[in-house]
């Protein structure tokens, strides 16, 4: 390891890797190649690529990149389940807070309420109704126990003070097969996952969880859980960008900067906002801002989850 802290970063011929927790062709996934692509030229052309490391949660892969050498070429790529793993893991082998260091928040995603294209209620105020009639009765799917959906719908069955029959799937594509054929009745996800059924009128749409609605032609007339009663119900799923711990200064200096430019170029927002997600650039770009922040979305999440008693592991 010495000798690598040794050399300057990048390594010649060593290629960087973008480690992603979640499946090929997920969010978090697409992100990270788009950000592969771009990352290379402000590196002086060195070869990115992604590695897939799936298991518990996102734990699997977070704990890879804790152990990496802290040399630049080993960085992680995740989501708000950064900040809920600490309560999800029974015993994490790393310490979120102080394993890593910190390089910044990419975009933020706000989630969508949706259902099966044969449900009956045709607005947010028929659907709580529905689901309160028949609480675990209905099915609510998730992409995987610590995923994004599964987040949203711990807080949408808590806000709701009601509980749902929870099905927890390998990824978000089979979730969203089965609620395309009905085997389950909604989701919670991701507007990188929802609107292009929802332009399409494959599933139904209810809200929003963003606290103001969206300005996309499929979304604008859904209205805002707060909106819709649900007071202090946000959620967004926000991207950021982690190294493992004790990066010389030269070469996190060097990586910012080469993460700021992709995160500024045209073609690489407009890949974004084509998605449904939103830039971050208010103070969560600063490394020291990013933690804080983490801290206090761990803060908010334990509890939700504790009271669940759910565990990725």
């Amino acid at each position: 390891m010495g000798s690598a802290l040794a050399q300057p970063f990048p390594i010649k011929d060593k290629a960087i890797t973008l480690v992603v927790p979640f499946t090929a062709g997920g969010p978090t996934d697409r992100l990270a190649r788009d950000m592969a692509q771009a990352l290379s030229k402000p590196l002086g052309g060195s070869a990115v690529v992604v590695e897939n490391a799936l298991g518990a949660g996102g734990a699997i892969a977070t704990q890879k990149v804790a152990r990496a050498a802290p040399d630049g070429h080993t960085l992680l790529i995740h989501h708000i389940g950064m900040a809920t793993m600490p309560a999800l893991i029974r015993k994490p082998s790393f310490d979120v807070l102080n394993d890593f260091d910190y390089l910044g928040m990419i975009h933020e995603v706000p989630m969508t309420i949706v259902a099966r294209p044969t449900l009956e209620a045709n607005d947010y105020k028929q659907l709580s109704a529905w689901v309160l009639s028949q609480k675990d009765r209905v099915n609510l799917g998730n992409a995987g126990i610590g995923s994004a959906s599964h987040l949203c719908g711990l807080l949408w069955q808590s806000s709701m003070r009601t509980e749902m029959t929870t099905i927890n799937y390998k990824g978000v594509s089979m979730a969203m097969t089965d609620l395309l054929g009905g085997q389950i009745d909604v989701l919670c996800d991701q507007t990188t996952n929802t609107l292009s059924y929802i332009e399409g009128r494959k599933i139904k749409a209810y809200a929003v969880t963003s606290n103001k609605r969206l300005p996309q032609a499929a979304l604008k007339d859904l209205p805002t859980l707060q909106e819709s009663g649900l007071k202090g119900f946000q959620v967004s799923v926000w991207h950021a960008v982690y190294a493992p711990k004790g990066l010389p200064p030269e070469t996190k200096a060097k990586l910012y900067g080469a993460l700021r430019s992709v995160f500024s170029d045209p073609v690489f927002v407009q890949k974004q906002e084509a998605m449904g997600a939103v830039m971050i650039v208010d103070k969560r770009t600063d490394p020291a801002e990013h933690k804080k922040f983490v801290a206090s979305e761990i803060a908010k999440w334990n509890p939700i989850i504790k009271a669940a008693g759910v565990y990725a592991d």
